[in-house]
């Protein structure tokens, strides 16, 4: 046993180093590179440091600031709703034994692997008249993985006793204080794991991004890291210093993120797996 378990231990370190170290280390290393070092694409460390030029660049001249606004804009009010109101509907869908909302689960769940038909889309925003705008983009964000979390807490909520609503409901509890005393504290785990996954896919999100803000002024932050890095005429070289330094700016709010909840993100995992 033991050596099965140092065996696995080997193995996943190997993927480990492959997968994650080196790349991480790739990224910071010629972040802090002149641009004819960093252009090298190679794992040393710099000869000439240029750390501070790098990152100063891309924070004045990139419109990092900005392009954060546009992503907390968009992202924070993207995962309350999707948590507050997905963990509503998986609880509605968990105890309701009627065929129409097996059916409506059943379709809300489908939009995890079915995308967005882009062209409609973009015409209901115009009718709207919220096309281009930060807004009809959260709109779609909310919309489209809505599902994530109806699927994860749905199958959590069914395995809670009745019991306890029951319960509930004789000392006079109405539907919503039973929703909020009793079914989201105990959705609470499966939730935050579900807006761990919402948050790395809203925050890394670029396709409906690039057809639906308009504007450098609204564009998040993998928008602008494709902006900023596109080459014209006046820049025909990729400056990889600086997109370097960009991608490390655009990944600190996920890392921190993940070390706020990195202690409650396993135990949901596994209250999931055991419970759903």
């Amino acid at each position: 046993m033991k050596t099965k378990n140092a065996l696995r231990i080997t193995a996943l370190s190997v993927i480990a180093l492959f997968w994650v170290v080196l790349p991480m280390w790739m990224l910071l290393v010629n972040s802090a590179k002149p641009l004819s070092e960093a252009a090298l694409l190679d794992l040393g460390l710099p000869h000439e440091w240029a750390l501070w030029e790098n990152y100063s660049f891309v924070v004045n001249e990139g419109g990092y600031f900005q392009a954060l606004t546009n992503s907390l804009v968009v992202v924070v009010p993207t995962i309350v709703v999707i948590v507050l109101f997905g963990a509503m509907a998986a609880w509605a869908y968990a105890r309701s034994p009627s065929m129409t909302a097996k059916v409506a689960y059943n379709i809300t769940v489908l939009s995890i692997v079915l995308p967005a038909a882009i062209l409609p889309t973009i015409y209901e925003l115009q009718v709207l008249g919220i096309d281009g705008t930060r807004f009809g983009y959260f709109l779609v964000m909310a919309a489209t993985r809505m599902g994530n979390v109806v699927f994860l807490a749905t199958g959590f909520i069914k395995s809670v006793p009745r019991d306890l609503e029951e319960a509930a409901s004789i000392d006079g509890a109405s539907k919503l204080q039973i929703f909020i005393r009793i079914i989201f504290p105990l959705t609470v785990p499966v939730l935050l794991v579900g807006s761990v996954i919402l948050i790395i896919s809203t925050w890394n999100e670029f396709f409906f991004a690039g057809f639906l803000l308009q504007g450098q002024d609204r564009a998040t932050l993998p928008l602008a890291l494709y902006q900023f890095a596109s080459a014209s005429a006046d820049q025909p070289v990729l400056r990889w210093n600086v997109i370097f330094a960009h991608v490390v700016l655009t990944s600190i709010p996920l890392v921190l993120v993940y070390l706020a909840v990195q202690r409650r993100v396993v135990p949901g995992l596994s209250a999931g797996a055991i419970k759903g």
